[in-house]
């Protein structure tokens, strides 16, 4: 008899623990471990079939491409119908609509709190990841707060003194290192020396990351290089610096031993650079690495973390025209096709022929006065600005993983702030 009750009890518990278990899959909310947010800056829906073009033919399939849940993305400014980088970056940091020129301060110049902030009181570890400079607009609207977007002194110092980001990785040294030192600081501060002090490791080459131990949580701060990073095809400038990928692929590995969860924030900022340059090859395969740079993500983050990638504003108006081969890519795209028309044309920036306004300069009227003697094969763009324009224009918004299932339709840029804080 006393078996059977053994036995009877044993049963019991383990219908009890199925049940639990059962309960805990379907009822519990669960927050995803991981939570990883790409800015595409430039990223709009006119630039996807031109870079799955020039990546293998028109008919490719993007990492993006493969993500379930996808929406137009609305991203005008307060008192514009186009934001800047500054007000772009803030709408999605902190899910606030500020004029231009506001880096995550509202009217009143008070700091809106960002979803890094946010994250660090939820107990999640934090990075940030860049290929531009850590002190450009869209980086620093996660970390930094201020009326003066071009402030980088006041930038740079914020992210030593507010310490909200435990991983960073990116280009820009030259704001963190003082003038007598080689940098570019007017004041007296060594930020690398004060951020090794707060007990981060400074690494300043892909070898020096690479080896960073993987078996625990390091405050980390990887710079490098003095502005911002080289692009994909400047195979000699590149040298010793790790590519977006393999910046994305070490800061999972390293976040992931918080026990909390993490929150990844990556800008991809080199092609936008690469837009306002017109340079169309550039801008194509930057788009390519942060296509890349989302591939790795949703490999080591796995598919229950939430993963999203979004642009910023639409720069310059890149077109693909004509009629290219469908299997037609890379180098096939760019130049001139045989009857001498441009494969690859913008709206306006600085290959530009005519200009207009205060643009215009007496007797070059139609000579772009900024042009230099190129060694790539320039785009043309209708008219002529110093940097292409952004564009009124909607972005586009791409998701994988919980949370993300709300990406239909048509959203507000501060709505991505709104899906990653309810996954907190």
């Amino acid at each position: 008899m006393k078996w059977r009750n053994q036995l009877l009890a044993l049963v019991c518990l383990v219908a009890f623990g199925a049940l639990g278990v059962v309960y805990f899959q379907h009822w519990v909310i669960r927050k995803p471990f991981g939570i990883i947010l790409f800015v595409g800056e430039g990223l709009s829906p006119g630039r996807l079939a031109p870079t799955r073009a020039y990546a293998a033919g028109a008919g490719t399939r993007l990492n993006m491409d493969l993500m379930p849940y996808a929406a137009l993305v609305m991203n005008y400014s307060k008192d514009f119908a186009a934001p800047d980088q500054a007000a772009a970056a803030t709408a999605i940091a902190t899910g606030e609509r500020v004029t231009n020129r506001a880096l995550a301060v509202n009217s009143d110049g008070k700091p809106l709190k960002s979803i890094v902030e946010l994250a660090r009181e939820h107990g999640r570890a934090t990075g940030l990841v860049t290929d531009t400079k850590l002190t450009d607009l869209t980086s620093a609207a996660f970390y930094a707060h201020t009326p003066e977007p071009n402030d980088t002194e006041k930038i740079a110092a914020d992210f030593v003194d507010r310490g909200n980001i435990d991983i960073a990785m990116g280009g820009g040294a030259a704001q963190f290192i003082p003038a007598t030192k080689g940098g570019e600081r007017q004041d007296t501060r060594d930020l690398l020396l004060e951020l090794r002090g707060n007990g981060f490791d400074i690494v300043r080459t892909r070898t020096d990351l690479e080896a960073v131990p993987a078996w625990r949580r390091p405050k980390l701060f990887g710079i490098f290089n003095n502005d911002d990073l080289a692009f994909a095809n400047q195979v000699g400038q590149r040298g010793q610096q790790p590519s977006l990928s393999d910046m994305v692929r070490r800061a999972i590995q390293l976040l992931q031993y918080n026990s909390g969860g993490y929150l990844l924030v990556v800008d991809a900022g080199l092609m936008g650079k690469a837009a306002e340059e017109n340079n169309g090859e550039r801008t194509l395969s930057q788009t390519l690495e942060l296509d890349r740079a989302v591939g790795i993500a949703r490999s080591y983050g796995g598919e229950k973390a939430t993963i999203m990638v979004c642009g910023d504003v639409a720069i310059g108006g890149l077109n693909l025209n004509g009629f290219p081969f469908r299997k037609d890519s890379g180098i096939a795209l760019l130049g001139f096709n045989s009857a001498g028309q441009p494969w690859i044309t913008w709206a306006t920036g600085p290959n530009g022929d005519k200009s207009y306004g205060a643009a215009k300069i007496p007797g070059k009227e139609y000579e772009n006065p900024s042009k230099q003697p190129q060694t790539e094969q320039p785009e043309p763009a209708a008219f002529y600005s110093k940097s292409a324009l952004v564009t009124v224009e909607d972005v586009v918004a791409f998701g994988n993983g919980p949370g993300t299932d709300t990406l239909q339709g048509v959203l507000h840029s501060t709505a991505v702030f709104n899906i990653l804080r309810g996954e907190l």
